[in-house]
């Protein structure tokens, strides 16, 4: 998790299908070497021409009216009216991402524009978000924002009883902890022990298996911050796929506990995105976004994202803003057992949808807040 890597002790939750789709949105006005870098930071250099289809065909796989979860997907594109945006760019977000548009005026009234982003922001986040855009966020030279906007709620297969929560510590490490209210249950789980990592993986189902919960308990902690920082460094996409195949769990009777906990966190991503080779984008000297506008006007400003998750006896929430901003040039806790499954020190989790194993939401929990 590339956002871990300037903080190694705190929190952290977010939504690499909400960050990705956000990005690829943009990745088709994108043209030369500014197409080129952002492909490979979503790894689809070489399905430069299906990746949206794809994206488009995951979304419908998720939206769709019987499922037994909550996933809901709004994407809206705010445009300065005066600057005229390419038919082909328009079409193609509307295609695949069924991206509204509107056209605005930031030049005079960004203002008012701040505050209808907010409202629409709130209206499709369940009140979760309640606002993204500050007062210095938009000014006359802003050309284009883009909002992604995601919710997704689940309720457990099988619920933690509200009666069974208890006050316990969580061990931030060795020898500091924080009381936390300790949900508790027992059932058959999918569960594997990784020896080369030394952690617990429990895998906890919400109603129709289709989407999981995967949890990544270290055994003890080993180092003087988190004890997450074996575990981190050991931890690949490859290994991810690898240590929670179903062929590599087990169905197990466990005794589950895990904090009752909510998250709420913001990152500007222009960082990560540049260290991970995506730099032209940002560079008002050589991007090139030619393909929404005709011209090489337009730089990405800004990137940010905003993640909210609720995690309680009966369900998983969690609500997340992307926004991409355009703007005119100018003590050893040993818990060895894996009939026991006690979440009461740092933990990595993941929210996956099955069907596809793709990864929906990802977290650190390190501290109770």
């Amino acid at each position: 998790m590339s956002l871990s890597n300037n903080n190694k002790t705190g929190n952290i939750f977010f939504s690499p299908f909400s960050i990705s789709s956000a990005l690829a949105m943009v990745m088709l006005g994108a043209r030369g070497n500014t197409a080129t870098q952002m492909s490979e930071c979503l790894q689809a250099k070489d399905c430069w021409g299906d990746v949206h289809s794809s994206f488009a065909k995951l979304l419908t796989e998720l939206k769709r009216p019987e499922a037994p979860f909550t996933f809901s997907v709004a994407n809206r594109l705010y445009r300065e009216k005066s600057c005229p945006f390419t038919q082909k760019f328009l079409i193609q977000s509307k295609k695949h991402y069924s991206t509204e548009l509107e056209s605005v005026d930031f030049k005079t009234r960004s203002e008012e524009v701040r505050i209808d982003v907010n409202n629409w922001v709130q209206k499709n986040t369940p009140g979760n978000i309640t606002e993204v855009v500050d007062e210095d966020d938009l000014n006359e030279l802003t050309r284009l924002v883009l909002f992604t906007a995601t919710h997704f709620r689940g309720s457990w297969k099988k619920d933690f009883s509200w009666s069974k929560t208890y006050d316990a510590q969580f061990w931030l490490k060795k020898n500091d902890s924080k009381p936390v209210k300790m949900m508790k249950q027992e059932g058959n789980f999918a569960c594997t022990f990784i020896e080369e990592a030394n952690c617990k993986i429990l895998e906890m189902p919400y109603s129709g298996e289709e989407v999981s919960m995967l949890i990544f308990l270290p055994a003890e902690i080993e180092d003087d911050t988190t004890g997450l920082e074996k575990l981190e460094k050991e931890l690949t996409s490859e290994k991810f796929v690898a240590w929670t195949h179903p062929g590599k769990m087990q169905t197990c009777y466990i005794d589950v506990r895990l904090p009752r906990f909510t998250l709420e966190e913001t990152y500007d991503l222009n960082t990560v995105l540049s260290s991970m080779s995506m730099v032209d984008a940002f560079d008002h000297t050589k991007c090139d976004f030619s393909g929404m506008s005709g011209h090489k006007d337009l730089v990405l400003s800004k990137v940010i994202h905003k993640a909210f998750v609720k995690v309680h006896e009966k369900a998983t929430e969690a609500t997340f803003v992307d926004m991409c901003w355009f703007e005119y040039c100018s003590g050893k806790i040993m818990r060895g057992n894996l009939n026991s499954f006690i979440a009461d020190h740092p933990f990595l989790f993941f929210i996956r949808h099955n069907p596809t194993m793709n990864i929906l939401f990802a977290g650190r929990f390190c501290c109770p807040v």
